[in-house]
């Protein structure tokens, strides 16, 4: 249990917060690299600019102030400099925020900005709440995660509509969190994308 509990520890310092980084491939087209799930960061199809962009960018993302975890950002590097911004976030404040300090990282060459603004919903932030505590609720397994600055099982609300993101340590884990969430009355679906820590 604590050789688990070390390993998860180091992953998710990899993943710092679980921001997700992706790079892509400097020939031509795309397959994206996960950079969060992996440990060594420089792969064959990245230059030394883009692991250090890629390393770099996630830093400034993840010490934003007010991102938490009813937010989810995730970015892409191009061989050129260029950053591409994702995810949804809850405040319009953080969309802008991201981009100001992306853009101030030297070697970064332009900011595209896809990350969309959550809806203002009062029913939305009643399923945020009711969500958050199913999942975490102190008798839980899960609750551990919640022990995080920003948890690990990020929970995103659109429209009545549950997406979970994120690292968990195991597969029992991610089915958990799924069930709790579906037990939460007023979300129309709910979609698991939590990613498991691979041994």
């Amino acid at each position: 249990m604590r050789n688990l509990s070390k390993k998860l520890l180091a992953a998710l310092i990899i993943i710092s917060s679980t921001v997700i980084s992706r790079s892509t491939a400097l020939a031509g087209a795309a397959a994206p690299v996960w950079a969060p799930l992996i440990t060594k960061l420089e792969q064959p199809s990245q230059t030394r600019g883009q692991a250090y962009l890629i390393k770099e960018v996630r830093h400034e993302l993840v010490m934003l102030p007010y991102y938490n975890l009813f937010d989810w950002l995730e970015y892409e590097v191009q061989p050129d400099g260029a950053v591409i911004l994702r995810g949804e976030v809850v405040r319009p404040t953080l969309k802008s925020d991201a981009e100001h300090v992306v853009k101030r990282i030297e070697g970064v060459t332009h900011v595209v900005n896809q990350i969309e603004v959550l809806p203002l919903s009062p029913n939305d932030e009643r399923i945020r709440r009711a969500v958050y505590r199913a999942i975490f609720n102190w008798n839980s397994p899960l609750f551990r995660y919640a022990t995080q600055a920003v948890p690990s099982i990020h929970i995103i609300v659109k429209n009545g509509n549950v997406t979970l993101k994120g690292l968990v340590g195991t597969q029992a884990d991610s089915d958990l969190a799924n069930i709790k969430a579906r037990g939460v009355p007023g979300a129309f679906e709910v979609k698991n994308d939590l990613h498991v820590e691979k041994d």
